[in-house]
């Protein structure tokens, strides 16, 4: 059936609350009114009340509710609103469900998924745009996920839910809408930690994920380039093989993210570069990012994020060198 990202998720938890009576979906608002986004939408009429509870607002709860029931055997799906209110609950992420299997020498784990959308293009108020994938993905036994088409997003997220670790799963809202495709009726999981090679080519690698797809993609077709896309789909764990085999495929490569430059994902990328392709390198790897500020409010996020001029920009660089 064809479907936008966002009933990719409704369509994976649906999928997944009939499949496994475990899983239950929490989270402000997502039952009487299906969602600030309607990711939830109609989940509450089809499976009641007592597996589909809006919460108060308060993340901390949500998140540490959500570690505990997984403890105790449940499958939780908590959604944070926004990306920007899940500082509050970090502690819960990072204390408790992250390293419950550590703590306990494997006699308790936190199978349980925190959805969230993320990232600046829809003119939202302060605490609505961040992309800080960086910060979760230093987390030890934290797993992030970033999806960017809707089949990956009901593949990934059924693969999230399953999963016997905890799993922070950042939906693209930019682009929540503004595509759609083809996805898999029925039971559909596509495996956490494998990116996917969206344009093979022998010029240049350049990587992205989310959001970045996009406008990657456009500035590749019209630059005219002979590129090759990695999308990376998981932050951590992080599918260094396909970036590095394309590396040393053709010599050069641009990573495009739209958070932070400095101790993003970005760097992380170039360091495993470095460590296995380094003498694979033609050139300098060239990193696209939004800046190292908060992100701007209304009309100025137009230019916070990377654009396809900016990263065409990156990809002549890497090509010129």
């Amino acid at each position: 059936m064809q479907a936008t990202i966002v009933q990719a998720v409704n369509d994976a938890l649906h999928t997944e609350m009939e499949r496994d009576d475990r899983v239950v979906v929490f989270g402000e608002d997502v039952a009487e009114s299906g969602g600030v986004f309607r990711a939830t939408d109609e989940l509450l009429e089809e499976f009641g009340s007592k597996r589909v509870v809006d919460t108060p607002l308060s993340e901390i709860a949500i998140v540490g509710g959500a570690a505990g029931m997984a403890m105790y055997g449940y499958r939780p799906v908590a959604e944070i609103q926004f990306s920007g209110f899940l500082p509050p609950a970090f502690d819960q992420l990072v204390t408790n469900a992250s390293r419950i299997r550590w703590r306990t020498r494997g006699e308790l784990s936190a199978p349980m998924v925190v959805r969230m959308p993320y990232g600046a293009g829809v003119r939202a108020l302060e605490h609505h745009s961040e992309s800080l994938e960086g910060a979760y993905g230093h987390i030890p036994g934290l797993q992030v996920v970033v999806p960017s088409t809707p089949a990956d997003t009901k593949g990934l997220l059924t693969a999230a839910i399953r999963d016997p670790d905890p799993v922070l799963f950042m939906e693209p809202k930019r682009i929540y809408r503004s595509i759609r495709e083809e996805i898999p009726e029925g039971e559909h999981e596509v495996p956490i930690g494998e990116a996917a090679i969206r344009s093979e080519g022998e010029d240049v690698t350049v990587v992205a994920w989310g959001a970045m797809m996009p406008p990657t993609l456009e500035a590749v077709e019209h630059g005219s380039v002979d590129a090759e896309v990695i999308d990376l789909r998981s932050i951590s764990p992080m599918d260094t093989e396909t970036v590095v085999e394309s590396v040393k495929k053709t010599g050069r490569c641009v990573v495009v993210h739209e958070g932070p430059r400095t101790l993003g994902v970005g760097s992380e990328i170039v360091a495993r570069i470095n460590d296995e392709a380094l003498m694979y390198l033609e050139s300098p790897v060239e990193r696209v990012t939004g800046f190292d500020t908060p992100v701007p409010l209304l009309s100025m996020e137009d230019f916070y994020f990377p654009h396809p001029p900016r990263i065409l920009d990156g990809i002549e660089a890497a090509l010129s060198d």
